[in-house]
């Protein structure tokens, strides 16, 4: 059992013993009854349930026992030790799995020899002699009984919750062709014919051995598609050295602790996130972000948990551990994600639900027809029957949008993109505007001051000024004001009084005078005039720089002019949405002169500047009249317009207030990852709608086939016109390893 650091109120329940998508429906619809819950949403690619509490809260003891009480079960591990536990248990599933699959080809092997022996003439005089009958129910039992043991428990248990599922089908179709020919050789015993003399106990023991077949290949499939979360787990070190004393000691890294002093030499993971205290290297983060090339780390720099050292050797405090790190927070968020149901799998759930009923009355009615109507043999009635329940399992419908949302988003997390829902993933495919936040998104949010002038004051003053004024503030431009006057060993005074004005500037008590900095909106609103600075502004922002005014005691004493450098990719990723259709839009809080001038030269020619940060939703929800719209942004100002966005996109190195408004995060910051962002969800969604297709199109075609629809078409091949049970459980077993397998193909997907 986890629990979602983000809320107390969401449980992920590890689910044992589903066998097919209705089983999923089975345990949800058991989860949802029991009070307490809220919601709940069952996936079976992943075998997990997430259970949202009302505040009154079910206990896991009482969702274990709603779980248990129709026919399944529930992982009982610690949060941390949850991953090892279920990997265990798919362990044991594939091993339990594989061996009843050999013991079946055992059995059902000489089993089939000997069958096609017979109806081939291959065994004599001797062929329908009736102790062969007798043999070969001693073959088909061990098939019957033990293989084939799991669909009759299973079918069973949902019997028993009021459903059915793939279980019932096979059970039924398996037992059906097996319990007649038990009564044909016991008839035959007594010297009668009445039920005939064709025994139909190998088609029994394939069928439950091929499909025993696809259920292995489908466990060792579902297996490939988590492959991302456990390459992500498998990132973390097992141990760290600690530094205690003065003495280097290797402890176990749950023992690590913040404020821990910890050594990384070259060649090693980090084991925790953390800032340096000591040292310079470079550390390879492709992990997090799919940037391949490394940052370099200095005192003071940020480190990530199992990101790899690869150079020189470091110190560094310890700030964030255990469910705290960055990695965890990333297999947490791929695992919800990956448990959660994406819109477009609603249908197919609609579909699986009414599914295995119809396909039983279908198969009754076939029965009917051949036999009654058209006056076939028993057998061959009996033969219909039992092909369409074999060849009607869903358990393709069921695997076609999980698998594929999995292996979509694990290859995203290996590339830095991170969806927070698979809603998330399905509605990026639809963007057709994408708005890009100027300031830390399309540039590195790192504004330099280029420019100083001053009317009344020298410049060492009007910067000192400044910069004491900007002491306190978290904007990237004042932070740029407060570099450059620290770089010029200027005497700062902390302010007397301090407020920060969003969207505009500051404004500050500095040694008695009222200091004002900001933009020119801000000036207006106090009166300030700028005339004399007119030429300077102009100058400033012909070269893409954009205007700090500064006012001293309500009179302009000087402007600054802050640049800010583009990204490496910021023109490639314009270009790459433009030519996917999608129209761009630059949204900034700087004046609209210098936004032309930088939203040019990377190809963008709509823009809406000057706007204040409440003003962005407005911007964004004007927009979403006529398209479905992405948001992309960094910086708390952009939360709202994020949160009101289609989708809204956060530049992974910006704010925390940022990343949780948003529906993806871009790990490394880099502007063309949205555009990777939009080919994985367009190659995910395509996939997902090539499995639905082929998962209902299987059904569609193959149950009329298999019922002997096609049987007077003469020009057809015989397998078309008549499909034996046989072909169907093989027909069936390989659908689904069809659906992972397609999924599959997405890990090497180009997506550029």
């Amino acid at each position: 059992m986890t629990v979602d650091s983000s809320s107390t109120r969401q449980l992920t329940l590890p689910i044992t013993g589903m066998t097919c998508v209705n089983c999923a429906a089975t345990v949800e619809r058991a989860l949802c009854r029991t009070e307490g819950v809220a919601g709940a949403s069952v996936n079976y690619a992943t075998e997990r349930a997430i259970v949202e509490l009302s505040e009154e809260g079910a206990t896991f003891e009482d969702l274990s026992v709603a779980v248990e009480r129709v026919g399944y079960g529930v992982l009982q591990a610690d949060p941390d030790e949850l991953d090892d536990v279920e990997a265990a248990a798919r362990r044991r599933e594939l091993e339990d799995q594989t061996r009843k699959f050999w013991i079946g080809v055992g059995f059902a092997g000489p089993l089939f020899i000997l069958s096609m022996a017979r109806d081939f003439g291959f065994l004599g005089s001797w062929a329908y002699a009736h102790w062969v009958n007798w043999l070969m129910f001693v073959l088909a039992s061990p098939v019957q009984v033990y293989v084939g043991w799991d669909y009759y428990v299973g079918g069973w248990k949902a019997l028993r919750s009021g459903s059915a599922n793939m279980d019932v089908l096979v059970a039924l179709g398996s037992t059906v062709a097996f319990v007649y020919s038990v009564v044909v050789v016991v008839m035959l015993s007594v010297g009668s014919t009445l039920a005939g003399e064709h025994v139909y106990f190998e088609t029994a023991a394939l069928i439950i051995t091929l499909i025993k077949l696809g259920k292995l290949l489908e466990v060792r499939a579902k297996g490939d598609t988590s492959e991302a979360i456990r390459e992500l787990i498998g990132l973390q070190p097992d141990t760290a050295r600690v530094v205690r004393q003065g003495v280097d000691y290797d402890i176990p890294i749950s023992d690590v602790v913040v404020g821990d002093l910890l050594l990384v030499r070259p060649g090693e993971r980090i084991p925790v996130d953390g800032e340096v205290v000591d040292g310079l290297s470079s550390i390879d983060e492709s992990m997090l972000t799919g940037e391949s090339m490394p940052v370099e780390k200095a005192p003071g720099d940020v480190v990530v948990g199992a990101t790899m050292n690869k150079s020189g050797a470091f110190h560094f405090r310890a700030t964030r551990v255990g469910a705290d790190t960055a990695l965890a927070q990333v297999i947490r968020l791929v695992q919800e994600v990956q448990g959660s149901k994406a819109p477009i799998q609603r249908l197919a759930d609609q579909v699986a639900g009414i599914f295995v009923p119809i396909v039983i009355i279908v198969a009754v009615l076939t029965f009917f027809v051949w036999w009654v109507v058209v006056g076939a043999d028993f057998s061959v009635a009996l033969v219909r029957l039992v092909a369409v329940l074999v060849i009607a399992c869903p358990c393709a419908l069921g695997l076609a949008t999980p698998t594929a949302v999995m292996v979509g988003t694990g290859r995203g997390a290996r590339q830095g993109i991170l969806f927070r829902s698979s809603e998330a993933l399905q509605r990026v495919r639809r963007l057709g505007t994408v708005v890009f936040d100027k300031t830390g998104t399309l540039t590195r949010g790192e504004p330099e001051i280029r420019t100083v002038i001053t009317l009344d004051s020298d410049e060492a003053e009007l910067l000192r000024l400044a910069g004491s004024a900007e002491l306190m503030s978290e904007h990237p431009l004042g932070e740029a004001v407060l570099r450059e006057a620290q770089s010029r060993s200027l005497n700062l005074t902390k302010p007397s009084s301090f407020r920060a004005i969003p969207g505009r500037g500051v404004e500050a008590i500095i040694g008695g005078a009222e200091v004002l900095v900001g933009n020119q909106v801000l000036m207006s609103e106090r009166d300030i005039d700028l005339t004399e600075f007119e030429l300077a502004k102009e100058s400033i922002v012909a070269g893409g720089a954009t205007p700090l005014w500064v006012a001293i005691d309500g009179k302009a004493d000087g402007v600054l002019g802050a640049a800010d450098t583009l990204k490496e990719g910021s023109a490639d990723a314009v270009q790459e949405l433009k030519l996917e259709g999608l129209a761009v839009i630059m949204l900034t809080g700087d004046q609209n002169a210098t936004a032309e001038a930088i939203a040019s030269s990377i190809g963008i020619h709509e823009v809406r500047a000057e706007v204040l940060p409440h003003q962005k939703c407005d911007v964004i929800r004007e927009l979403q009249a006529d398209h479905v719209v992405a948001m992309v942004g960094d910086g708390i100002n952009d939360a709202p317009a994020l949160a009101q966005a289609d989708v809204g996109i956060a530049i992974g190195t910006g704010t925390d207030v940022a990343i949780e408004a948003a529906d993806v995060t871009l790990m490394g910051g880099d502007p063309r990852s949205v555009a990777t962002a939009l080919a994985l969800s367009r190659a995910t969604m395509r996939t997902i709608e090539q499995n639905l297709f082929w998962a209902f199109f299987y059904n569609v075609v193959l149950i009329p086939v298999a019922a002997g629809a096609f049987y007077s078409v003469t020009f057809l091949p015989m397998i078309l016109r008549s499909l034996h049970p046989i072909l169907a459980a093989l027909a069936m077993a390989l659908s689904s390893v069809t659906v992972v397998g397609n999924s599959l193909r997405l890990r090497r997907t180009d997506l550029r």
